[in-house]
């Protein structure tokens, strides 16, 4: 049974989407001339300033260009759904975004991205601009601790790409921009669950199967497996076994500490049920005598139209506080 979308064709949809975003956010945007899947900010890039190029496949909106603005990214290089950019487009926005003291590259630990962005990290090395990567791994069901380099990187973007974004604003050095990323990479952490599958605009066919009364834990914003499927369970149930996960893997945590909170959903998940588990996190946070200092709520790394959720928690220090704290002001997400 194929599914419903608003769409003209799946294979013109990226394109067509980001003539949208062009035209409803020309105040924030613009793509690099002839390069229409390199999209910057307008207000981003100068002189001194490390350029943050971030970038990925499309279908997680507004990951990965709703964050593109001043105090954030500088640029985006925009794929096609669930897939890498190739090299060009992100040449493009690294170029775009150098203003002499070099680029440091972000985005999440996928095979094809890792590739592709490598490619154009040794392209631009050919004009001299120097490029360094921080790969984001928040996905703690991705991969056990041990394991950690093998991690995903998910919704925990959205935090940790705004700490770099605001060093980088701060006009700290290309060193100890890399430095917050891996810092902040390093300290937060993400869990998800899948109720049900997307369909990508060139199949219109669910990219995976799952019963009706089942949800599957962990699963991946791709639809990579998880680590449980089973059956639906209460919200506070559900949140309760992503929190365990997440504070188990926290570890050194104490009372009293600050932490920032995403409870984000894979897309259809709608907002009654987002704050239905926000307050089951508020509450099991308190018991563990973790302060919220920030929280956030609604479509923030989705998955098309996957019905879930995930909760991410970054344990905040006073560093990355600031960080976090920071104005920025995006196509999609202000602070």
């Amino acid at each position: 049974m194929k599914t419903k979308k608003l769409i003209n064709s799946g294979a013109d949809a990226v394109d067509e989407m980001l003539e949208g975003v062009l035209a409803a956010h020309p105040e924030h945007l613009y793509a690099v001339e002839d390069m229409p899947r390199a999209i910057v900010a307008k207000n981003g890039p100068r002189n001194g300033k490390v350029g943050l190029v971030i970038g990925g496949g499309s279908g997680h909106e507004p990951t990965f260009l709703g964050y593109v603005g001043k105090g954030l990214a500088d640029a985006a290089a925009i794929g096609n759904v669930f897939a890498s950019p190739p090299p060009d487009p992100i040449v493009a926005c690294a170029k775009a975004a150098d203003g002499g003291a070099g680029v440091l590259f972000m985005y999440g630990n996928y095979a094809g991205d890792v590739m592709n962005f490598d490619m154009a990290a040794e392209l631009l090395g050919l004009d001299d601009i120097e490029v360094r990567t921080v790969l984001t791994t928040d996905d703690v069901a991705s991969a056990p601790p041990e394991q950690g380099n093998k991690r995903r990187g998910v919704a925990g973007n959205v935090f940790i790409f705004k700490a770099a974004g605001a060093a980088c604003d701060l006009m700290y050095s290309l060193e100890d921009v890399e430095r917050v990323a891996r810092h902040a990479n390093s300290r937060t952490y993400t869990m998800g669950v899948a109720l049900s599958p997307c369909s990508l605009p060139q199949t219109l066919k669910p990219n995976f199967l799952i019963g009706e009364d089942e949800m599957e834990i962990g699963m991946g914003i791709h639809g990579e497996p998880g680590v449980a499927r089973g059956p639906l369970r209460s919200a506070d149930e559900v949140t309760d076994q992503l929190l365990d996960g997440i504070l188990g893997e926290m570890g050194a945590a104490e009372a009293g500490d600050r932490v920032a909170v995403l409870v984000n959903s894979l897309g259809s998940t709608p907002m009654m049920e987002l704050y239905i588990m926000m307050r089951r996190v508020k509450a099991r946070l308190e018991d563990a005598g973790l302060l919220i200092h920030t929280s956030l709520v609604g479509n923030y790394c989705t998955s098309l139209e996957m019905a879930g959720a995930s909760i991410t928690v970054m344990h905040l220090d006073d560093e990355l506080q600031e960080l976090i704290d920071h104005p920025c002001d995006c196509a999609m997400f202000r602070k």
